[in-house]
């Protein structure tokens, strides 16, 4: 009775910070739809309205918060779709370009919407639409009200690709005893490492309840278009040398169109193949790189470079492992600053040597496992990266051998769909 108060007591409290800030979701959506038109679009979704349509029962729930979370989650939907082919599946998101990317992938194969915001009405009333058996929720959303929610109506909730840092567990700090008590309620944690566990654990997780099954990205396979791809983007490019810049937040663009410039004195027809991490940086960026005079083309304005581009950049979503299938080097960003990094096996599982930021929390087993094999190099501040991938451009057999060790640890690591699969009963 104690634990029941004091979970009411818990849950009512932080429902009712959530209820005094519903105006500032409704000022951020239109703050980013002013930067993103999608924005403006769907709302309904987000507070878990679907207008007069009946109820649409729908066994599978998988959530992927954005783009990142949605290529981890694509092997294990392409599987259930394969196993359960008569069960329907909703494939909830947060993002405008989440939800391109479900579409893209799975068009009407699958159902889609918005998850709605962690208000307890606004919770049930997505329950109860789409009544799921069960609920594979990817990496790190420990949303309270959605956790006791799925409880309540009796879905087990299982949360897939498990990842925490150190840094998001010291976030949970104020949170704790409520995402402690929300975390019992999971039926399992399959975690992508050793470390990731034992925080989730750390968090509240039930221990009997918290497996290891590895990272689903390792068993993202590559497209089946890659090689033609790539022979004809380089027939395009004049066949010179390519980095790419990879996932890129604002504060990193200055760096890396100086980089350009400076690895551009050593190397004159060197290509930079670009690719912002949100849509609304691909105006910004072209726009930048045209004020430091260079020549500039896109994906969408012409689909290939031109022998004279000094930067092409990839505005479209979902193509970018296409893109390191034509690199020497990259460099993956959300690095330079405290975003924590972004994805290192994209790059590694097409035998690209890497350079990052020292940023990398969200990453730290696959960056060390990296550096340990000599495929990834980090330059600790932006004067530093521009030596860093100047190293591997002088360096085709240093290249060479570390592509062909970054595939070697993608092709070792792959099995986690298997083990996932496994864990999940599924």
């Amino acid at each position: 009775m104690k634990k029941t108060l004091t979970e009411h007591l818990l849950r009512g409290l932080y429902s009712a910070v959530l209820y005094a800030l519903v105006p500032v979701t409704i000022y951020h959506l239109i703050w980013r739809g002013f930067r993103q038109s999608a924005y403006f679009q769907r709302w309904g979704e987000r507070y878990g309205r679907y207008g007069d349509t009946p109820a649409m029962p729908t066994p599978l729930w998988v959530h992927a918060v954005s783009v990142g979370e949605v290529a981890a989650a694509a092997p294990l939907i392409n599987a259930l779709l394969k196993r359960h082919p008569q069960r329907r599946m909703v494939v909830t998101c947060i993002t405008p370009t989440g939800s391109e990317r479900i579409r893209a992938l799975w068009g009407e194969r699958v159902v889609h919407v918005y998850l709605p915001y962690d208000l307890p009405g606004a919770v049930g009333r997505f329950l109860r639409y789409f009544q799921p058996e069960v609920a594979l929720i990817m990496e790190t959303e420990l949303w309270p009200n959605l956790l006791f929610g799925c409880r309540d109506h009796g879905v087990p909730v299982n949360i897939v690709n498990a990842r925490l840092s150190a840094r998001s567990l010291r976030g949970y700090r104020l949170l704790a005893p409520l995402v402690s008590r929300a975390l019992v309620t999971v039926r399992r944690v399959c975690a992508q490492g050793k470390d990731d566990a034992a925080r989730f654990i750390k968090l509240g997780a039930r221990p009997a309840c918290v497996a290891e099954t590895g990272n689903l990205k390792f068993d993202v396979t590559p497209r089946e278009d890659a090689e033609s791809f790539a022979a004809t983007f380089r027939q395009h490019a004049g066949g010179r040398m390519i980095w790419v810049a990879a996932s890129t937040h604002p504060d990193e663009e200055l760096a890396i169109i100086n980089t350009h410039q400076r690895l551009r004195r050593r190397w004159p027809d060197l290509l930079l193949v670009w690719a912002p991490r949100h849509p609304e940086r691909f105006a910004p960026v072209l726009e930048l790189v045209r004020s430091h005079g260079k020549q500039v083309s896109s994906r969408q304005q012409q689909q290939w470079p031109d022998a004279c581009d000094a930067v092409f950049v990839v505005d479209t979503l979902g193509e970018l492992p296409l893109f390191f299938e034509v690199a020497d080097v990259a460099f993956v960003g959300g690095s330079l600053q405290e975003v924590g990094g972004h994805n290192l096996l994209e790059p590694a599982s097409a035998g690209v040597p890497m350079v990052t930021g020292p940023h990398l929390f969200n990453f730290a087993e696959i960056s060390a496992s990296l550096i340990e094999i000599g495929a990834l190099r980090i330059a600790e501040d932006a004067d530093a990266l521009a030596p860093a991938l100047a190293a591997w451009l002088q360096d085709g057999k240093a290249r060479e051998a570390a592509g062909q060790a970054a595939k070697a640890l993608v092709a070792a690591g792959r099995g986690a769909l298997a083990r996932t699969l496994a864990a999940l009963g599924l």
